[in-house]
């Protein structure tokens, strides 16, 4: 192996251990809510990045990751949920379901299979739209989604959701997925298939001429980002032990459309500091929201930031880029 090559595989990895090493300082000591806080931060800082993969890599506007969210998370969580409650509970359940009970690992693997394959037979159509048809198309996929787990009452509960899902995922998992999602982002971004897609979403005619396939780079960009949400979801229901229809709804979408445009579109680092920023604002202006009684306050404030950022900086905080000091710090060549 070169000295480059191991360069590129022991810079990462350093970095990785780094954070877990912070990670495991601030939770020494750190209370049950700001444990889960965390977690919560580092699950969005996921999605953000998963979608910064699908719409910032292609230029697509989907809004649908609520929606995989939400199948990821009836899929873990029914495939984790006691074997014995199950007949019960899910009576419409296939006897092969009913009888598992697995570890949480291969429930979010499931998941995330789950999902991907959804996107695939979703992409095929939805994909060929462009700009605000695309977008109305996967808020349509939300409500259709949604309306499927309301009425499917013998496999999901309807609309009492699934409650009592075991508590198995932690702010490692969430930790350990999101270093997953901007690992494989980081390594699409700067290969020849990043390429490819960022080539597709400045200029689809001329990225045809190249010979680029660009419906296949946004079939893989929509069913990659569709794989991380949904594993994304089955975290957060094992994080919560709670799943209802409306656990991820059409706010969240725009939360996370949110995340991606502040941090720059196509940007992996503007994406985990814009979803840990709005996170950790939504989450300090919730005591004045239910003291004031100014319900839906922070949402107001996350709008006007958005708004703030499309007027006097439209490329968000890093554009397309990724800051200096992170690749030198990747690559090993932090003090060179």
């Amino acid at each position: 192996m070169s000295k480059n090559a191991l360069e590129a595989l022991i810079a990462p990895l350093a970095v990785v251990l780094a954070a877990a090493a912070l990670l495991w300082l601030v939770l020494l000591g750190a209370s049950d809510y700001l444990v889960t806080l965390i977690a919560i931060v580092l699950l969005n800082a996921a999605l953000a990045v998963s979608l910064t993969l699908t719409n910032g890599f292609t230029g697509l506007f989907s809004l649908g990751h609520p929606a995989f969210m939400t199948i990821g998370a009836y899929v873990a969580a029914i495939l984790t949920f006691s074997a014995r409650r199950k007949p019960s509970m899910l009576p419409d359940l296939p006897a092969f379901i009913a009888g598992l009970e697995l570890p949480l690992l291969p429930a979010v693997a499931a998941a995330g299979i789950v999902g991907a394959l959804v996107a695939i037979v979703v992409g095929f159509p939805v994909l060929r739209l462009r700009g605000h048809y695309l977008a109305v198309a996967t808020l349509g996929l939300i409500v259709i989604v949604q309306n499927l787990a309301l009425n499917w009452d013998g496999i999901t509960r309807g609309g009492a959701g699934l409650a009592g899902i075991p508590r198995l995922a932690s702010v490692w998992w969430a930790f350990g997925l999101l270093v997953l999602v901007v690992a494989v982002a980081w390594r699409i971004k700067f290969s020849s298939l990043g390429r490819a897609m960022l080539a597709t979403r400045e200029n689809e005619l001329a990225a045809e001429c190249t010979g680029i396939d660009t419906v296949k780079m946004r079939l893989t960009a929509f069913v990659i980002g569709a794989c991380f949400a949904a594993m994304a979801g089955a975290l957060f229901a094992h994080l919560i032990s709670v799943v209802t229809p409306k656990s991820y709804s059409v706010l969240l979408a725009f939360n996370l459309v949110v995340m991606v445009v502040i941090g720059g579109a196509g940007s992996i680092m503007g994406a985990v500091v814009a979803a840990a920023a709005i996170t950790g604002l939504s989450e300090m202006l919730r005591p004045a929201e239910e003291s004031l009684g100014l319900y839906g306050f922070s949402q107001v404030v996350v709008a006007l930031s958005l708004i703030l950022v499309l007027f006097f900086r439209p490329q968000g905080l890093f554009g397309n880029r990724e800051p200096d000091f992170v690749r030198r710090l990747f690559s090993g060549r932090l003090f060179k």
